[in-house]
C-alpha cells in the first residue's frame, strides 16, 4: 500500500543528500490535527523565536496547526541551520 502525503500515519524525511538515508536532518510528520516538522538534532539548534519544542535529548519539533499563524522565516533559519548542522557532522566525523 502506498503512503499518502495526507495520511495521519505520514512521515517524510528531510536529507542533505538526494539518498535519503545518507544524512537525514529532519523530518515531516502529518497527523489528523496537525503537522510536525522535526530535527534529529533540534535541541542543539538556536531557536531565538521559540518555536522548537520537546524535551528529549537530541530531537525537536516544530507544531504547525490549521488556522495557526507561522513564523516562515524562523522555521526556514531552523531548516537551514539544521541543514548545515548535520552537514558539519557528517563531514567532521
Amino acid at each position: 500500500m502506498q503512503s499518502s502525503l495526507y495520511s495521519p500515519d505520514s512521515k517524510r524525511l528531510i536529507s542533505a543528500s538526494p539518498k535519503a538515508d545518507d544524512a537525514p536532518f529532519g523530518y515531516v510528520n502529518i497527523f489528523a490535527s496537525h503537522v510536525n516538522v522535526g530535527f534529529f538534532h533540534g535541541a542543539a539548534l538556536k531557536d531565538p523565536a521559540r518555536l522548537l519544542q520537546g524535551s528529549g535529548k537530541r530531537m525537536r519539533h516544530v507544531k504547525l496547526r490549521p488556522g495557526t499563524a507561522v513564523d516562515a522565516a524562523s522555521l526556514s533559519r531552523l531548516i537551514a541551520a539544521a541543514y548545515l548542522d548535520i552537514k558539519a557532522r557528517v563531514e567532521n566525523g
